[in-house]
């Protein structure tokens, strides 16, 4: 990929004015005549999203005026614009950009840059790439994350023709050997031998080469704390025999964003040598319809010893997470979390912009609070309405995967169902979109990395 991010420019940067909302006049104090001019006609008054462009004497670009808007961290995103907008060449951020954190403008520019254009038979040349000053560890550190987090974004625009089980499976090999770590696979049938009963029925109806499989990397010191990742892996979703409609499975290729997020937080951690034991779980299926397919009315097992009453195929998310949840309960982990693009009822209640989270962990949820609001990575908690959990009594099994009607909210359930099979220790649920539906700068239509910036920044904090 271009490096977006660099420390040493090839030539005289451009430089970036970042004004916030209404201290234009005193920004502008020292500006040429030329800038003032421009900001004067453009009526630039540091509003979130302005941007002029001074025009030099020689006809290139003397001076980029950057509106911040107010003084918050979700200003980062207005650098997102610019890495978008601008034209190719070398930039430099000036001008006081206080209380933002130093990396947030950089990982900010470096998204709003990003571009996926594998399949277009004529690409972009050039980037506008930012110079920064942050020292070598912490640039180290953001290209890390810049990197993990387009990673993320690139499995999930992939096509499903191109992002199968299998290619997750060497993604993340390639992730494991990158960082030295260990990892086993159990493919298809092998899954009944290992006990993930789950993963197995859900895939079983993908032609062989799409098999379902189970995915565990595990890294870091054997005596450290153990922080479980565990992230959605379905490839395609049809929604089984309980088929979807065209229009609801135009996007279903993005439905294994969670494991792109999770094995995208797993690099991050891994590269930042971050003292924890990781473990990554990822459960690997197409929801495919053959005669193997699992059907309503069905009950199947689980890793945990639960039965599940199949009451919608097309809830299938849930019971591979359920496996993959038992797993991580046999390992004690201190931290659990777990990334899926689940249900649109999180959709409903709090758009494709704010992903909802759960946990019954009061500190917990309160760091992941603090670290959304540092990193300006927007996550919402919702809350896990324990008389919901009636929706989920099957007559016939432990618990079924469709709750009843009057329950409604569809995300709290969901999270109320994975709450049955999570380890013991702190764990959170976060119900993703990944994806943007709507075109702007700096944010592309298409895959979306969310909540892992938090994510990443709680991890650290809680065991720096």
């Amino acid at each position: 990929m271009t490096e977006l991010i660099v420390d040493r420019p090839e030539g005289r940067p451009t430089p970036v004015l970042a004004v916030w909302a209404g201290e234009q006049e005193a920004a502008l104090t020292s500006a040429s005549p030329t800038a003032r001019s421009a900001a004067a006609v453009a009526k630039f008054a540091g509003k979130s999203g302005q941007i002029v462009i001074a025009p030099s004497d020689a006809g290139g670009i003397e001076l980029v005026l950057a509106g911040l808007g107010e003084r918050r961290a979700e200003a980062a995103s207005s650098f997102r614009a610019l890495a978008a907008i601008l034209p190719a060449g070398e930039y430099r951020i000036e001008g006081d950009v206080s209380p933002l954190k130093p990396q947030l403008i950089p990982l900010a520019w470096a998204q709003g840059g990003y571009r996926f254009d594998r399949y277009k038979s004529v690409r972009e040349h050039g980037a506008a790439r930012l110079v920064v000053d942050l020292g070598a560890d912490a640039l180290a550190e953001a290209r890390q994350v810049a990197h993990a987090l387009a990673l993320a974004r690139d499995m999930v625009n992939a096509p499903a023709n191109d992002m199968g089980p299998l290619q997750i499976e060497t993604i993340a090999r390639e992730i494991a050997e990158a960082h030295g770590a260990a990892m086993t696979v159990a493919v298809g049938e092998a899954l009944v031998d290992e006990n993930y009963p789950a993963v197995r029925i859900v895939g079983a109806a993908a032609p062989r080469g799409r098999a379902p499989r189970m995915i565990e990397i595990t890294w870091g010191e054997a005596d450290a704390p153990m922080v479980a990742l565990v992230g959605k892996g379905v490839t395609f979703d049809s929604g089984g025999l309980d088929l979807k409609p065209a229009a609801g499975m135009r996007l279903m290729k993005k439905d294994m964003g969670g494991a792109a997020h999770a094995l995208a937080l797993g690099r991050m951690l891994m590269a930042h040598r971050a003292s924890v034991r990781l473990v990554i779980l990822i459960p690997a299926v197409d929801n495919a319809i053959s005669a193997e397919a699992m059907r309503p009315g069905d009950v199947i097992p689980t890793r945990a010893g639960l039965t599940v009453e199949i009451g919608n195929t097309d809830a299938e998310g849930r019971l591979i997470l359920a496996d993959a949840l038992a797993r991580a309960r046999e390992l004690a982990p201190d931290l659990t979390i777990d990334l899926a693009t689940l249900t649109g009822a999180a959709r409903v209640a709090l758009g494709p912009q704010v992903p909802p989270f759960y946990t019954p962990n009061e500190d917990l949820a309160a760091a992941l609070a603090r670290a959304s609001e540092e990193t300006a990575d927007p996550i919402w908690r919702l809350p896990l309405w324990a008389p919901y959990a009636a929706a989920l009594d099957s007559d016939i099994a432990d618990i079924k995967n469709d709750p009843d009607a009057w329950a409604q909210a569809g995300s709290v359930t969901a999270a109320l169902f994975l709450q049955r099979f999570a380890p013991a220790g702190a764990w959170a649920h976060f119900d993703i979109f990944a994806w943007n539906p709507r075109p702007r700068p700096g944010f592309p239509q298409g895959a979306e990395a969310q909540a892992i910036l938090a994510i990443y920044a709680a991890i650290k904090a809680r065991y720096a």
